[in-house]
């Protein structure tokens, strides 16, 4: 194999690709990316077994040919290399190390079989649909948040998605939550999602595609079984394994008749729950919300540090009610809101709370409270 192209390109490539690939592997071959000359491009391939990316670049192929390459080692060398030089990858005709040239600079490393490289991308998949790279965006943005971390739960490790009927329109959904905040995000459904599986895209893969997401003026091609997803954005496409789990009932976490309404301005309550946290515990975060009619006392007591209070008006008529929340749970939600207001819908102190976007029905956030 041998063959040659900017830079500027390589780098790219490798960028999107080597971010699979896990530091530490116990099977050698998952450290290397796959790379095989054919026509005018070279394509690049990097998998972790349950997720893979392919992209393919274009590239001057004098001789043809594939093999494997440990990944983040190219991908520092070409990154270290001069901008705006040409790159010349050759296989030794052992096929036993690849020879990166780039001007004067000359590295040597070793591969190993392209026939060892797994592939992870067979079998049928039974829905095809596009949506615009923004609204997957967004339903990603307003949601990855709430992904649980808690591997035991592993159910939870990733975002539900699924489509179902409204009121006669059919909508794209997608939920996570990690049992202390919820985060819903819906959209009309593009054509052909209407009946697809409900499935849970993992952590990892979300984390990918929003980082593949470069022109928000794209389409996306989704392509779902009941196993895999499969999307291509631009030249790159991204498979990936979905978690093999059932999505709890999070219907039943929304609440319904949440009474208390009150209505806050989103920037100044964020700076003040902000401000007064800077005293609370590291562990628990624990901040108060005492509510009176038109009033918002925001305060933290924490016995090791100090105390902290802030005042609010508010637009609020209820009784008059104490809650505490997690501060940085309060602050994740806020930062998704994209109106001025916001509003908060309250039962009792210890019963979740729903918040929303005023005026906005397409996202929602469940809280649970906390003692304080």
């Amino acid at each position: 194999m041998k063959v040659t192209l900017e830079r500027a390109t390589l780098l790219k490539s490798l960028n999107h690709v080597h971010r699979v690939v896990e530091r530490r592997n116990t099977i050698p071959i998952l450290s290397n990316v796959m790379l095989r000359a054919e026509g005018g491009d070279l394509v690049f391939k990097a998998t972790d077994l349950d997720l893979e990316v392919l992209e393919t670049a274009p590239a001057m192929v004098e001789i043809g040919g594939a093999t494997t390459v440990p990944a983040h080692m190219l991908y520092d060398i070409v990154r270290k290399l001069p901008d705006g030089s040409q790159v010349t990858l050759e296989t030794n005709e052992e096929q036993t190390a690849l020879a990166i040239i780039a001007g004067r600079a000359h590295f040597t490393l070793q591969i190993l079989p392209v026939t060892d490289f797994p592939d992870i991308t067979a079998g049928e998949f039974s829905h095809h649909f596009t949506i615009p790279a923004l609204d997957l965006k967004k339903l990603i943005d307003h949601t990855q948040f709430a992904i649980s971390t808690e591997e035991t739960r592993y159910y939870l490790n990733g975002i539900y998605v699924h489509s179902l009927d409204i009121d006669g329109a059919s909508v794209l959904r997608a939920v996570a939550t990690d049992g202390h905040r919820l985060a819903q995000a819906q959209l009309p459904a593009p054509a052909g999602a209407q009946g697809m599986p409900g499935v849970i895209v993992p952590r990892k893969t979300v984390s990918e595609v929003q980082k593949l997401i470069e022109d928000p003026e794209a389409n996306i091609a989704v392509e779902l079984s009941e196993t895999k997803i499969r999307l291509t954005i631009g030249p790159v496409v991204l498979t990936s394994k979905l978690i093999d789990g059932t999505f709890p009932d999070y219907e039943k976490v929304i609440p319904k008749g949440n009474d208390k309404v009150m209505k806050i301005e989103n920037a100044l309550f964020a700076q003040a729950v902000d401000r007064v946290s800077t005293v609370s515990n590291e562990r628990g975060r624990a901040v108060k919300l005492s509510l009176q009619p038109n009033s918002l006392v925001l305060s933290v007591s924490n016995p090791d540090s100090g105390t902290a209070t802030d005042e609010l008006t508010v637009e609020y008529e209820s009784d008059p009610m104490e809650i505490g929340f997690n501060a940085r749970y309060l602050l994740d939600i806020t930062n998704q809101l994209e109106s001025d207001s916001a509003q908060f819908r309250l039962a009792d102190s210890g019963s979740p709370t729903l918040i929303q976007d005023d005026g906005d029905n397409n996202t929602l956030y469940v809280l649970m409270p906390m003692r304080v």
